[in-house]
């Protein structure tokens, strides 16, 4: 078992090929010493393994425990069915020019809706998603089903989304909606 760079984006899956036994001492490991983004990885392995959700809320819920400061924003707060699904789906669109733009999904909350407790808004902002968010939660320039329903940034799927041209991120902003659609996925936004 080599150990990966950490710094490695979660799309390029740094521990896709270790074992399960590995994993589970690796995630144990950083657990002892609170390391939040090597225990993140972990999990979001498994997640992308397809570890039934419960699984995965409790490893969640031990990382928050033990490395809460140092886990990184990529990791979702919970589990969420249709994650690995918006990976591979984010990883087919390749900006083509840099800029200041970053395309950016935030999970909605649809517990109260028959077809299923998430969608997810996909937006486009020369402020960071995590300012945006923000933004969308204080009413400023807010999507109504963000400052309704928003819970969290999936920052995970679009990390190699930033800093685009703005032209370049309007035309994957529709894209990406469209093609998150396509997968069976509750989309807004995406204009």
């Amino acid at each position: 078992m080599s150990v990966p760079e950490w710094s490695q984006s979660p799309a390029e899956r740094p521990l896709r090929h270790w074992s399960a036994e590995e994993l589970r001492a690796r995630f144990g490991q950083a657990l002892t010493a609170g390391e939040g983004v090597a225990g993140a990885h972990c999990v979001h392995e498994w997640w992308m393994r397809g570890l039934p959700g419960p699984a995965i809320d409790r490893a969640l819920e031990q990382l928050w425990r033990h490395a809460s400061a140092s886990i990184p924003g990529w990791l979702p707060m919970s589990y969420i069915e249709w994650l690995p699904a918006a990976y591979d789906v984010a990883l087919r669109f390749r900006p083509r020019r840099r800029g200041r733009y970053n395309l950016y999904l935030v999970l909605l909350d649809y517990r109260d809706r028959r077809d299923g407790p998430h969608g997810v808004y996909v937006g486009m902002s020369h402020y960071t998603p995590e300012q945006r968010f923000d933004q969308h939660k204080a009413g400023i320039r807010a999507a109504g089903c963000v400052l309704k329903r928003g819970l969290e940034v999936l920052l995970g799927p679009t990390l190699h989304l930033q800093r685009i041209e703005r032209g370049v991120a309007l035309e994957l902003e529709s894209q990406l909606a469209e093609a998150l659609a396509e997968v069976g996925m509750r989309v807004e936004g995406g204009h």
